[in-house]
């Protein structure tokens, strides 16, 4: 029985220090995090200073707070007096407080690109690519494709990607990061710190219009064109080489032509235009933005209408609102297909390079598959027959 007693204290004795030890471990363990982590603060709601990681929110400099979505420009406060403004989407609040907006800071220029203002002239088709930051296996396959600079029959093709700036905080500061380092290897992006939305995209338009005007303002043809589209850029320059009369001195706006047609007015549309945006239920014949070919004549002629026409959230719509001010027209080219390209038959293959062969661009491939087209068709064993026309 004494034994019985005895081995149950060493027991507890054990238990004991093991319970001392085990606190001890505990409060070093807390000590050391304390010490590792003293800016960290225990917040349930961060404040506007903060940046949110998870589990921890971190206090940063005020020089590190997020951005505005227009940093270097003043809000339009007149426009929160419009009527309804209060029931907007937000994004359209946003855009009517900054729409007077049009001039941002440039992270990213190619000044040389063109050669240079008096140099301009020799490139025959420059390549204007709408992208965004993250959009970086794209590009990529784009610079590999259709838009590598090169010469056909003796005319160059110049590349150059428009973007804004994408994410808040670090996210930003990273894809930033990203951007530089491949304009630092590449040479071919145009960035200004604003917003990258769908809704800028018509200031994206004007901002490389203004670059245009500085710094290649005698290129002789433009493809204004999404980073997704198909295009073979070899039909572009035969194309464009057989107007008569027209090195790129004279109007030209061709693509797929749309007319007849107003404003969206429903607001889970993604062209919702409400009333205090644009009260008019018109709008003047316009090419869609995925993709449309223009002189340099045009180009010029687009930015100059520009200074005085309010800016609309449509860039497609905007670009015929400026030819429509100017007196020009744009035309439709059987070629551009930013609709989609439509196959007759259900039974055939609907990415055989022979329905592609002879088009100027289509809108809507994913990375890997314009990659596969353009290599497939420029094989020189590519045949093709009656059955494939369109």
């Amino acid at each position: 029985m004494l034994n019985l007693r005895t081995g149950m204290k060493m027991k507890k004795h054990g238990l004991e220090k093991l319970a001392v030890l085990m606190t001890g471990v505990l409060c070093l363990v807390i000590i050391m995090n304390n010490n590792e982590f003293e800016d960290v603060e225990d917040v349930t709601s961060p404040s506007k200073d903060t940046y949110e990681i998870p589990y921890k929110h971190i206090n940063l400099p005020k020089s590190a707070t997020l951005q505005p979505s227009f940093p270097s420009c003043e809000q339009d406060v007149n426009a929160a007096n419009v009527t309804g403004f209060s029931k907007l989407p937000h994004h359209v609040q946003d855009f009517l407080l900054y729409r007077h907006c049009r001039e941002f800071p440039m992270l990213q220029e190619v000044p040389t690109k063109c050669g240079g203002p008096k140099n301009s002239a020799d490139v025959f088709l420059l390549l204007v690519i709408k992208s965004s930051p993250e959009n970086y296996d794209r590009r990529q396959v784009l610079r590999k494709t259709w838009a590598k600079e090169q010469q056909h029959k003796g005319l160059w093709m110049r590349r150059i990607f428009i973007i804004g700036t994408s994410g808040t905080g670090f996210d930003k500061q990273r894809l930033n990061k990203l951007v530089k380092l491949e304009n630092d290897e590449n040479q071919d992006i145009l960035q200004w710190d604003f917003n990258d939305t769908f809704f800028n995209l018509t200031l994206k338009q004007i901002l490389f219009l203004q670059w245009m005007d500085r710094w290649c303002p005698q290129a002789r043809f433009l493809l204004n064109g999404d980073d997704d589209i198909f295009a073979n850029t070899f039909n572009m320059v035969e194309y464009l080489q057989g107007q008569e009369g027209n090195d790129g001195s004279k109007h030209l706006f061709t693509g797929h032509l749309i007319q007849n047609v107003g404003p969206i007015r429903h607001p889970a549309s993604k062209y919702y235009i409400p009333v205090q945006v644009q009260e008019s239920e018109r709008y003047p014949p316009y090419c869609g933005g995925g993709g449309f070919l223009l002189s340099g004549f045009t180009a010029r002629t687009i930015y100059n209408m520009s200074h005085s026409i309010t800016i609309l959230p449509i860039d497609d719509v905007y670009m015929g609102m400026c030819l429509e001010k100017a007196g020009l027209h744009p035309e439709s080219h059987f070629g551009v297909r930013t609709a989609g390209l439509y196959i007759p038959s259900q039974n055939v293959d609907t990415f055989h390079p022979c329905y592609y062969r002879e088009i100027i661009l289509v809108h809507r491939f994913l990375p890997h598959q314009i990659f596969v087209m353009w290599n497939e068709i420029l094989d020189p064993n590519l045949k093709c027959g009656a059955d494939f026309s369109l």
